[in-house]
C-alpha cells in the first residue's frame, strides 16, 4: 500500500473520529449532563426527559437494517451527512420545544440522527471503503470514539453554565452543521461500485444466510443485544449500585470515571496487536473482562477500582468487536448490510434497559440488578464460546 493512501485512509479515521464524538456527544451522551437541568427549569418529571433517549434508540433500532442497507448501496458519505442534518434539527426541536411532548418529539429526530451517525454506520462506511482490510481502521475509529464522553461531558457542563440547557442544544446544533456535515463532506470518499453481475449496472451481494452463517448470526445478535443491555443497565445505575456496596456519592463519582481511560488503554493495547489474532479473542477477552469486573463490582469493597477497571477495559475492546467480527465472521461484501441488521436488537434492548433496571432497582433492590447484571454477563460468555464453535 502506498503512502498516500496510508495518508488518505488516516484522514478518513480522523474526519469519521470527530464526526463520532460530536454524534455521541449530541445524543447518547446530551442527558448524562442536561437532564437535571432541564428538568429543573421546566418542571417535567424527570423520568419524561430521560425517557427521551430511550425513544431515540428504539428509533435508531428500527431504523438500522435499512441504513446498513443503505451504506452499502451509496456509501456512508451521504447517510452520515444525512445524520449531522438530522441531528441538529433534532437538538434544534429540543431548545425550542415548550412542553414535554414537544421535547420528546425532538428525540425521535435525534433517534434518527443515533441510527444514521453512531458506530455502526461508521463501520458499515469503513467496511464498505476498505473490504477485508478495514479491520485496523474500525479500531482506530473506536480510539476517537473513546473520548466521546471525555470531551462532550465538560463541555456540556460548561455550555449550561453559560448558555443554558436550550443554548447547549443550539451549540451542539451548530457544531453539526459546521465541523460534522462539512468533514463528512468534504474527507469521507465515495466507495467504488461493485463489480458488474449477470449484465446488472451495479449490484450488491445477497446477504441471505444458511446453516453455519444463520446461526453465527443468530449468536452474534444474541451477543450484542445481551451487551448492549448490559453497557446501559451498568451505566445508568452505576451510581446507585455503588452506593449500595457502601461506596460514598463522591467517591463513587470518581471512581465511575476510571472506566473511560480504561476502555481507552484497552483499544490502544488491542491495536498494537495490529489485527495478528482473530477478532473472536478480542470478543472473548471482552466478554470475560465485563463478567469478570461485574462480579468484582457486586462484592462492593476494596475491590471497586479494580472492578472498573477491568469493566471498562472489556467495554473498551467490545467495541472494536462488535465492528470486527461480523467483518471477519461474513466478508467485506455483505458487512454493510449484515451490521445494521445485527444493531437493531442491540440498540432495542438499549432502549429498555434503563426502564427495566429503574423496575427492578425500584422493586428488588440493588441485590436484584446486580444478580441479573452478572447472569446476562455469564450468559454472553456462554454464547460467545458457541459463537467459536460455529465461526
Amino acid at each position: 500500500m502506498s503512502p498516500h493512501s496510508n495518508r488518505s485512509r488516516s484522514v478518513v479515521v480522523g474526519a469519521l473520529g470527530i464526526f463520532e464524538i460530536l454524534s455521541w456527544g449530541s445524543t447518547f451522551y446530551l442527558l448524562s449532563v442536561l437532564a437535571a437541568p432541564i428538568a429543573a427549569e421546566t418542571g417535567w418529571p424527570l423520568a419524561g426527559v430521560v425517557g427521551g433517549l430511550s425513544a431515540g434508540l428504539l428509533v435508531a433500532g428500527l431504523v438500522s437494517p435499512r441504513i446498513g442497507e443503505a451504506v452499502d448501496r451509496r456509501g456512508g458519505r451521504p447517510v452520515l451527512a444525512f445524520s449531522a442534518l438530522v441531528t441538529a434539527s433534532g437538538l434544534v426541536v429540543l431548545a425550542l420545544a415548550p412542553a414535554l411532548p414537544a421535547f420528546l418529539g425532538g428525540w425521535l429526530l435525534l433517534g434518527l440522527g443515533m441510527g444514521t451517525g453512531l458506530y455502526d454506520p461508521a463501520f458499515a462506511t469503513l467496511g464498505r471503503l476498505y473490504g477485508s482490510e478495514a479491520r485496523p481502521a474500525i479500531t482506530a475509529l473506536t480510539l476517537w470514539g473513546g473520548f466521546a464522553s471525555t470531551v462532550s461531558w465538560p463541555l456540556s457542563a460548561f455550555l449550561v453554565e453559560q448558555a443554558g440547557w436550550r443554548g447547549t442544544c443550539l451549540a451542539y446544533a451548530g457544531l453539526q452543521l459546521c465541523v460534522a456535515l462539512p468533514l463528512v463532506l468534504a474527507l469521507v470518499p465515495n466507495p467504488a461500485p461493485y463489480p458488474l453481475r449477470k449484465g446488472e449496472p451495479s449490484a450488491p451481494v445477497p446477504t441471505a444466510l444458511g446453516g453455519r452463517e444463520r446461526r453465527a448470526f443468530l449468536l452474534m445478535a444474541g451477543v450484542l443485544t445481551l451487551g448492549g443491555t448490559v453497557m446501559t443497565l451498568a451505566s445508568v445505575h452505576l451510581v446507585t449500585l455503588l452506593q449500595a456496596r457502601g461506596v460514598p456519592l463522591a467517591s463513587a463519582v470518581t471512581y465511575g470515571a476510571l472506566i473511560g481511560p480504561s476502555q481507552v488503554a484497552a483499544r490502544i493495547l488491542e491495536m498494537a496487536g495490529r489485527g495478528r489474532y482473530h477478532p473472536l479473542w478480542t470478543l472473548t477477552a471482552a466478554m470475560s473482562l465485563i463478567a469478570l469486573g461485574i462480579l468484582l463490582l457486586a462484592n462492593g469493597l476494596p475491590a471497586v477500582a479494580l472492578a472498573l477497571v477491568l469493566y471498562g477495559a472489556g467495554n473498551g475492546i467490545y467495541s472494536i468487536a462488535r465492528g470486527t467480527v461480523p467483518l471477519a465472521l461474513f466478508g467485506p461484501e455483505r458487512y454493510a448490510r449484515l451490521i445494521g441488521r445485527l444493531a437493531r436488537p442491540g440498540l432495542v434492548a438499549q432502549a429498555l434497559a434503563p426502564l427495566v433496571g429503574a423496575f427492578v432497582v425500584t422493586e428488588g433492590g440493588a441485590d436484584a440488578l446486580f444478580a441479573i447484571l452478572a447472569a446476562l454477563a455469564l450468559a454472553n460468555v456462554g454464547l460467545v464460546g458457541a459463537l467459536w464453535r460455529v465461526r
